[in-house]
């Protein structure tokens, strides 16, 4: 078959924080993609606000690198730019429909972590090249030969018998902040001996395969993702596959449910470094982006109008965790967002299906609330957090588990696999804390640093806020990572949170004399000044009960003379949270208000009767049980 000797199309897999975006930053600094002393951000790629706020890439993005080799050839280089956390594993087997090949990396120090082993899993099983990458070679508690060897290990732990042939990948070590590379393997915490990345370019051309095609057949172009113009509407990125496509073209459109219609390409765009420009026309193995189909989706193909032959529909893995977002029902809703209504919430979470293969949204028996499923307590969060940038006051309840039933009708529950890092002195309440959560010790590594490696196979429901209380309890010392390992039989009920809430019982405005007698009763959300209303959680009780307090309390003034005088009430800071700390510090009976300006934490049931009455009920369900 022929093939395109100038191109490669690859995507750059790790787990989150090993470095894909840097090298990414790298490779385009050293290809001549920025004039020399430009003004550019560090992570350009990481385009989104959230995305440099958290530090962490959320959508896979493609770039093209037109390297000159050291014999004045280009290589033109289209590289998916994916994201390293498993909530975000949608995305990573989205960008692998476009690639020939992987360049998997992995942290020098850290080694192979959950979401490393996710990502090979899905590279293996498309058969996909793969060029090893060992990162961060610099770094002072860089171990290359021990991670070289767990990358082998983890190989060999998802390669077949029959595929033992995987196990020859080619390996360069890299320092992708300094911009060098080098086949030859540098001493723990040194920088390779090449000056630049010339070496990865090398082997990138010799080891991932050249678009190969069919000569003469009819176009076929499969969408992988979705994007939006302001001038052009929505853009179809897609993967050419065989023969050629232009600019004005008619073309088939093979849809999701089977049809096919004839419509005009009114845009024909292609990647050059950061900015896509208009082209007349594309090949196969190009990575393009149409216009001129405003209802297309992903995993639909583009076709020849005289032969359509649609490609297969893109599949990804199933959800495991689900929450309720719905309308701001609180008494101070309104006040601060400008997306109130049931409508604008559905017409944003549809618009959040078109291009976020890895979401469901589901009815539920209220008209103004739906079921928002995904892979994890971060992309949910992220997504509330995108909504309410965009104005919209939200009620979000908490995450729950998405269960299923096999053939014999067992429940069966998602499972993860989590890795932990931790100083050798907390290893005991850390397996402690595990127990409770009904996790099992798959392996125990002590690297004889004084810290400690554990990995844990756990139910996903267990680790629903579990994270806030494994920093507390290693006091911000623990390093936690985990990935979906499938579906298991539920394992019985699990303890919620150890404490209760502190709960307000009007509406009002927070005075500090108020706050100052409630201190003692638990860690306080609110400072004085702020609004609260009946049935708002206002801080966390130090014991398991719920209490209701009034947080408004003024003191009263009176003519009797005080013998002590007034003294300075001396307040304790509030414990401010992020959404996905609130996220995790709900109970069961609990849900998030999310506007604009605030986050806050409150009852489901807002009145303190209306919620006795079912606190009784329930007790008498299960003396009854």
């Amino acid at each position: 078959m022929p093939v395109r000797q100038d191109l490669r199309n690859l995507a750059i897999v790790a787990h989150v924080d090993h470095g894909k975006t840097t090298l990414v930053d790298a490779m385009l600094w050293q290809s001549g993609a920025f004039r020399e002393g430009s003004d550019v951000e560090n992570r350009v790629m990481d385009s989104m606000d959230l995305e440099r706020e958290k530090g962490i890439t959320i959508l896979a993005k493609n770039t093209a690198v037109k390297h000159t080799m050291t014999d004045g050839r280009e290589l033109t280089l289209n590289i998916i730019d994916t994201p390293g956390h498993a909530d975000f594993g949608g995305e990573v087997e989205r960008g692998l429909e476009m690639v020939d090949g992987v360049i998997l990396l992995v942290d020098a120090s850290e080694g192979p972590l959950p979401q490393t082993r996710f990502v090979l899993r899905k590279a293996l099983d498309k058969k996909l090249p793969i060029i090893l990458v060992v990162n961060k070679v610099d770094r002072p508690d860089a171990r290359i030969d021990e991670v070289v060897d767990e990358t082998y290990e983890l190989f060999m732990d998802l390669l077949d018998d029959e595929d033992a042939g995987g196990l020859d990948f080619p390996i360069v070590y890299c320092a992708a902040k300094a911009g060098r590379a080098s086949l030859t393997k540098p001493a723990d915490g040194e920088l390779p001996d090449s000056r630049d990345l010339q070496p990865l370019f090398d082997l990138i051309e010799s080891s991932i395969p050249a678009p190969a095609h069919t000569e003469g057949a009819p176009l076929q172009a499969h969408v992988t993702n979705l994007d939006s113009s302001p001038y052009l509407g929505r853009l179809a990125l897609c993967r050419v596959v065989e023969g050629t496509v232009r600019r004005g073209q008619n073309v088939a459109w093979c849809r999701r449910d089977g049809s096919v219609q004839t419509v005009r390409l009114s845009e024909l765009l292609m990647t050059e470094a950061l900015d896509r420009v208009s082209v007349e026309e594309a090949g196969p193995g190009d990575i393009i982006a149409i216009a001129g189909i405003p209802e297309i989706t992903i995993g639909e193909t583009i076709c020849d109008p005289a032969d359509p032959r649609p490609l297969p529909l893109i599949h990804v893995d199933e959800p495991s965790l689900s929450m309720t977002i719905g309308i701001n029902t609180s008494p101070l809703s309104g006040r601060s967002g400008t997306q109130l209504t049931a409508r604008l919430v559905k017409s944003r979470l549809d618009a959040e299906l078109i291009g976020n293969v890895s979401v469901r949204v589901l009815g539920t028996d209220r008209p103004d609330t739906w079921e928002v499923q995904g892979r994890g307590e971060l992309q949910l969060a992220v997504l509330v957090e995108m909504m309410r940038r965009e104005g919209f006051e939200l009620t979000v309840g908490k995450p729950e588990v998405v269960t299923r039933r096999d053939e014999n009708g067992t429940l069966l529950e998602p499972t993860d696999r989590l890795t932990i890092d931790v100083p050798e002195e907390f290893l005991g309440t850390v397996t402690e804390m595990m127990g409770t959560r009904k996790g099992t010790m798959d392996q125990m590594i002590n690297h004889g640093s004084g810290w400690v490696r554990m990995e844990y196979v756990v139910p996903s429901r267990g680790l629903i806020g579990f994270r806030t209380e494994f920093l507390t309890a290693t006091r911000g010392t623990g390093i936690m990572n985990h990935v979906s390992e499938g579906f298991t039989p539920w394992v019985g009920e699990m303890r919620n949170r150890p404490t209760g809430s502190l709960v307000a019982d009007r509406q009002g405005t927070v005075s500090s004399y108020a706050l100052f007698n409630l201190q003692e009763r638990g860690e306080l959300f609110i400072a004085p000044g702020d609004e609260v209303y009946e049935g708002m959680v206002v801080g966390e009780n130090s014991r398991p009960d719920e209490m209701d307090v009034n947080p408004t309390k003024e003191k009263h003034l009176t003519n009797v003379r005080s013998s002590t005088g007034d003294e300075l009430e001396r307040l304790i800071p509030p414990r401010r949270m992020s959404l996905e700390q609130s996220l995790e510090f709900c109970a069961a009976d609990e849900c998030l208000e999310v506007t604009p300006d605030a986050v806050r934490v409150r009852k489901v049931i807002l009145d303190a009767r209306d919620r006795a009455k079912v606190r009784i009920k329930n007790r008498s369900q299960n003396a009854n049980a």
